[in-house]
């Protein structure tokens, strides 16, 4: 009898309600945080590996850069004729050597049949051997610069990274090849990637040769020169070995799962893989897991002791909570954090709703920034523009000022997309507008209002302002002097502008147009051309100056 009443009680059936809801909750909101947890932790980790991975790849690329040039600037100044004269030809590159011996294996030239004709420093068995077996060798007497497979040398029995340019004569005939042999070991190459090593051991850096498909070097040494895995055992380097660069978790030919980040160093075709195992990356999230677990444990513990006391405790963080919420969602507040009463079950339920608002007001706040800034360069937008312009031009009005606006357009930009394709003309534009930003005063307003348009609004001009926007623009105009860098490449461009002067009277409606007009002028007039026009208080321009 007492038993059944018991089972029938209205407490009982509350206790074990209430027990089933929270163990319910727990679940939930175990899974829901672990998964949280577990993306967002991801996520920041393979930021941190790709950052790591872009490092060290920015520092191999620098290095092999380095050499290039070197070996191209001691290929151009070799007289041709000293081909045929090796005693001459071993003291003229003994001179050159000495001066950069940035060749840890030596400096070798060979001739248009890849036989080895001098050498510095002078090493065993070089001097008389053919190279014309060799690709690096090949590709230099094929007129192309050539990083070489990573390979044990032959006159320096260790690996090595060969790097080779073409000699040309007087007429541009390929007449030999100047090679330099750098020991992978060599100080100050492959430093940053050979002394990482990040978690256990199969965490670290490598550097891959996807056209040679081996292991050019390694954090761990027994990796160095060895085949890549095999097509199928890791999906994650299979899509790299075909040119994916980013990042991705994966499980690697030793069936370890990690995070890798992939990052290209152009000047040689290889690129760099930074990796760390999961269980290292997200050793935290399971030390939170075992963390909720208990704590789960000792909740369920409570509510069965303390029963009424501990329901009413339970529930009345819910009730602020909720109000807390009404008056937010009513309008009646701000989007403001909800207060947390306790780390129990409802604690971590409000504070994972107080990370997902943060997340929410940071959307807001980026949803704004990009109706005002232009989502490829990162400056003000046409919409920006127009706002600062008219207040500048209120401005002008009160002081008496000037306000000047240059309008300017690139020039030969569409061929570089026709060309090279929209990821260069965009990588065209950041380099631009990274060149055209160091100008700005911190009181101007550098916008980007169209694909390849960008306008200057200059404030607050006193003076000769005539002459100061003509200065700008002629800053401008040689900023683009120097050849853009997109993908090796050099890249022209040139730019048009485009000059209205205003003294606070027009509307910025009649001030864009009137430089947006002198703009196209310019540019019929030609390349790097500046045209300037001074707009009445009617919004008629004035042509001054070209």
């Amino acid at each position: 009898m007492k038993r059944h009443r018991l089972f029938n009680s209205i407490v009982t059936r509350l206790l074990v309600l209430g027990l089933g809801i929270v163990v319910l909750t727990m679940g939930v909101l175990y899974a829901t945080l672990t998964r949280f947890m577990r993306e967002d932790m991801a996520s920041v980790v393979a930021s941190q590996q790709l950052a790591l991975a872009r490092y060290v790849a920015s520092d191999v690329d620098q290095k092999i850069v380095e050499r290039i040039l070197l070996l191209e600037q001691l290929a151009v100044t070799l007289p041709a004729p000293l081909l045929r004269q090796p005693p001459g030809l071993q003291r003229w590159l003994q001179q050159r050597y000495e001066m950069q011996p940035l060749f840890k294996g030596g400096i070798f030239i060979a001739d248009a049949r890849g036989v080895a004709r001098a050498d510095s420093p002078v090493l065993p068995g070089r001097l008389g051997a053919n190279y014309a077996d060799r690709d690096y060798i090949q590709g230099a007497l094929q007129g192309r610069i050539t990083v070489g497979k990573a390979i044990i040398g032959r006159a320096v029995p260790e690996p090595i990274v060969p790097i080779a340019v073409p000699i040309r004569d007087a007429r541009g005939v390929v007449v030999g090849a100047l090679a330099g042999i750098t020991p992978l070991s060599d100080p100050g190459f492959l430093d940053l990637l050979l002394q990482s090593r990040i978690g256990t051991a199969s965490g670290g850096l490598l550097l891959i040769s996807p056209r040679d498909g081996i292991f050019v070097a390694s954090s761990q040494p027994d990796m160095v020169l060895k085949p890549t895995p095999p097509p199928g055992v890791n999906p994650l380097h299979d899509r790299a070995m075909a040119g994916y660069r980013g990042t991705g978790i994966t499980v690697n030919a030793k069936g370890v799962e990690e995070i890798s980040a992939m990052v290209s160093v152009p000047s040689a075709d290889w690129f760099v893989v930074a990796r760390l195992p999961t269980h290292v990356a997200f050793a935290s999230v399971q030390s939170t897991q075992r963390f909720l677990l208990k704590a789960f444990a000792l909740v369920l513990l409570a509510y069965v002791l303390c029963s009424a006391l501990g329901l009413f405790l339970l529930f009345r963080p819910v009730f602020n909570a909720a109000a807390h919420a009404r008056r937010m969602s009513r309008g009646r507040g701000p989007f403001a954090p909800l207060p947390v009463a306790r780390r129990d079950e409802i604690g971590y339920l409000i504070m994972a709703f107080n990370r997902l608002l943060a997340r929410f007001n940071d959307k807001q706040a980026e949803l704004a920034r990009m109706a005002h800034y232009d989502a490829l360069t990162g400056l003000p937008n046409r919409a920006l523009l127009y706002d600062r312009l008219q207040q500048v031009l209120a401005q002008a009005r009160r002081r008496g000022s000037q306000v000047g606006l240059l309008y300017m357009d690139l020039d030969d930009f569409k061929r570089i997309n026709d060309t090279q394709g929209h990821e260069a003309g965009d990588e065209a534009l950041r380099q631009t507008a990274g060149r055209f930003s160091a100008i700005v005063r911190e009181t101007d307003t550098l916008a980007r209002v169209g694909g390849d348009e960008f306008v200057l609004l200059l404030a607050d001009l006193e003076g000769d302002a005539e002459a100061a926007v003509l200065r700008v623009a002629q800053k401008y105009i040689e900023a683009l002097e120097t050849p853009l860098q997109i993908a090796g490449m050099d890249c022209h461009l040139g730019v048009s502008i485009g000059i209205a002067l205003g003294e606070g009277e027009q509307t910025a409606d009649a001030l864009m147009q009137a430089a947006d007009q002198a703009m196209y002028r310019a540019k019929a007039a030609g390349r790097n051309q500046h045209e300037l026009v001074r707009v009445a208080e009617a919004g008629h321009p004035a042509l001054l100056d070209r």
